[in-house]
């Protein structure tokens, strides 16, 4: 049963809506999908809370935010999504990586939040050196065609650690979490841009 954990030290950096579309990615797929939340302002369960009956199905788990060791998925899960907290550290930050198969770290291309980031993402590498654990980040808010993009990947290659890809500035991801929806609910030809986008992360979900 792969998991899949969305973490990054710094708060507002996208987890949230990284974690709800990649679970709403998988139950488009038809697998039975558990998203996680262990961030005590509980964005994801209050996404999961919104979302509406005829949606494809998401469950939780039930247990306070801090008790990731002690939660298990809803018997037939066969994926699990992890949304954490800002802030991430001490015995939760190894107990929640020890628990990935694959961990993103979303990231805004801006100067401060790629450093805010930097001291978590070594930790990362260290932690994962002896598991498999694959490692990947994906550039929030930006047009990978521009210099901000450009000045992420040379921070990411310094780090060693892959940009998965790129989602765009685009309020379609809000308009879609005040409904309880993923961009996979969505009829294709509406979001056929941030689609495009999402392929590649995908198909490194699926790898």
């Amino acid at each position: 049963m792969p998991v899949i954990v969305i973490a990054n030290p710094k708060g507002g950096s996208g987890k949230s809506t990284l974690s709800t579309n990649v679970a709403g990615f998988f139950a488009s797929r038809g697998h039975a999908v558990m998203l996680g939340d262990a961030d005590v302002q509980q964005s994801s369960r209050l996404w999961l809370g919104l979302r509406p009956a005829e949606a494809a199905t998401i469950t939780t788990w039930e247990l306070q935010a801090d008790l990731v060791l002690t939660a298990k998925p809803p018997r037939g899960t066969t994926h699990v999504v992890i949304d954490t907290p800002g802030g991430l550290g001490g015995w939760r930050f190894k107990e929640v990586v020890s628990r990935a198969d694959k961990l993103l770290i979303p990231i805004m291309p801006s100067i401060f939040d790629m450093y805010a980031s930097q001291t978590f993402i070594e930790q990362l590498r260290e932690v994962t050196k002896t598991s498999k654990t694959k490692l990947g980040i994906v550039g929030m808010r930006v047009d990978e065609r521009t210099i901000a993009a450009s000045k992420l990947r040379e921070f990411m290659d310094k780090l060693d650690v892959p940009i998965i890809g790129f989602l765009r500035d685009t309020q379609y991801y809000l308009h879609m979490a005040a409904h309880g929806l993923s961009l996979f609910d969505l009829t294709p030809s509406k979001v056929q841009k941030d689609l495009q986008q999402w392929q590649v992360i995908c198909e490194w979900l699926e790898s």
